[in-house]
């Protein structure tokens, strides 16, 4: 496995992520008269959720269905009509045949531990919880993240969890503290917890593939909504609206490189054992048309691993094309679509059950913590976010970089150091040769 360069934090770094923790220092010990009721003796797993949209109410099922000890205690988003739609939602078995949706036990939040604002995380934190599910948009990641800490909270949260090398940085440095603390971290990376891929991880680490010479990972399909201004809205800044509409900016969302096809790079990452150490990248926007935003429809980045080996990573969002979601490793010895077999001298088959990744990546965080021995996945999303965000920029600028540069020099800070209600960030499109590379 590769040995990761150390990133050298610069004093803007800590300066920001003590900012983004300040307020949250108040809260730092709210979780010392109980970490989890669990390694007490206690049964209860006492959980909030910030971030009511979909993936938030999803996420809660699936910790839910994931130990009967779990109950959903606290509610927080930024918009009051989310929180109730979360809160609704979670009081009936889930009917939606969506694998991540799908839920059977139901919770009842009380209306005084439901909470909204952007100061709703605080809220939550304060609400007698032993951990949280941090599913709001990616930009707000490092921010929520570093006072759940802070709180001495355990944490669940969804990926990608930054939008910019200074976030990713602001992410290691409060997963370092976490583990100092003996919090458990897991990220929604749920290829990570599925049995196929862990049995041909495994293989692929043990050299049954040889050495690793090229790879291929694609997250193409049709794209996802545009959220207008609805009647809920009509009243409410350019700012709040971005936030509920947030896939359509990089500074929120990181662009749909970062947001969807990290699952994808974080496999290659995972195979190689650790990041790319260079990138080159193109793309553009072409079938957006008139649709406000500034994030591309189409990426190919070329991601060149220690070894020398070229992975090509390809993610498109065009309506009425030909979808693939897949990754594929070329060995020496054969080939392998990680997710369940490989070809060549040592041919393998998965033939062990699927269990519902959503609801495994849950089980083996609070197994973790139930054992004492928390798992902490804070610094490996981070350096898979990280790695998406370099094949977006190489792509963005149309320059060549290297992953010791994007680690350890980047000063690329895109999301706003306050968040309230006011004017929108309309920032202008990328485009190669002109953005620069910062």
């Amino acid at each position: 496995m590769n040995t990761l360069p150390q990133p050298e934090f610069s004093r803007r770094s800590f300066v920001k992520l003590s900012t983004l923790a300040t307020g949250a220092a108040v809260l730092a010990g709210i979780g010392a008269k109980r970490v989890l009721g669990a390694t007490a003796g206690s049964d209860k797993v006492r959980v909030g959720v910030i971030g009511c949209g979909d993936r938030g109410i999803g996420a809660a099922r699936n910790c839910l269905d994931a130990d009967p000890g779990v109950e959903i205690v606290a509610l927080g988003d930024l918009f009051p009509v989310q929180v109730e739609k979360a809160r609704q939602a979670l009081q009936a078995p889930s009917t939606k045949m969506k694998l991540s949706l799908i839920g059977v036990r139901t919770a009842n939040v009380p209306l005084d531990r439901c909470f909204s604002g952007f100061d709703c995380h605080t809220q939550v934190l304060q609400a007698d919880v032993d951990m949280v599910i941090l599913a709001g948009p990616p930009g707000f990641r490092p921010m929520h993240f570093a006072a759940a800490v802070a709180a001495g909270k355990h944490v669940f949260m969804e990926k990608p969890v930054a939008v910019d090398p200074v976030g990713c940085r602001a992410i290691i440095a409060a997963a370092k503290l976490a583990k100092e603390k003996k919090l458990g971290v897991v990220a929604g990376t749920q290829r990570r917890h599925a049995p196929g891929y862990i049995e041909v991880m495994k293989r692929i680490q043990a050299g049954e593939l040889g050495e690793l010479v090229a790879g291929q990972c694609y997250w193409n399909g049709g794209g996802f909504e545009y959220r207008d201004k609805s009647d809920w809205l009509a009243e409410r800044s350019d700012f709040e609206w971005q936030c509920y509409n947030w896939r359509h900016w990089d500074w929120i969302c990181g662009d749909h490189i970062v947001e969807q096809h990290i699952h994808n790079i974080d496999i290659m990452n995972w195979a190689f054992g650790g990041p790319p150490a260079k990138f080159q990248g193109m793309g553009g926007r072409q079938n957006r048309g008139n649709i406000p935003g500034n994030i591309w429809d189409h990426f190919a980045v070329e991601l060149e691993y220690p070894n020398g080996a070229r992975v090509q990573s390809m993610c498109r969002h065009a309506p009425r094309t030909s979808a693939r979601v897949s990754e594929r490793i070329v060995g020496t010895k054969g080939t392998s679509d990680c997710k369940g077999s490989i070809k060549g001298e040592k041919p393998f088959i998965y033939t062990g059950g699927y269990p519902n990744p959503y609801v495994a990546e849950h089980e083996d965080l609070i197994r973790s913590i139930r054992r004492g021995d928390p798992l902490n996945e804070g610094e490996q999303v981070a350096m898979s976010t990280l790695t998406a965000i370099g094949g977006r920029m190489a792509a963005y600028t149309g320059r060549e970089l290297s992953w010791n540069w994007l680690l350890n020099s980047s000063k690329l800070d895109l999301f706003p150091k306050e968040c309230k209600p006011g004017p929108g960030l309309f920032p202008p499109v990328a485009i190669p040769g002109v953005t620069e590379l910062i």
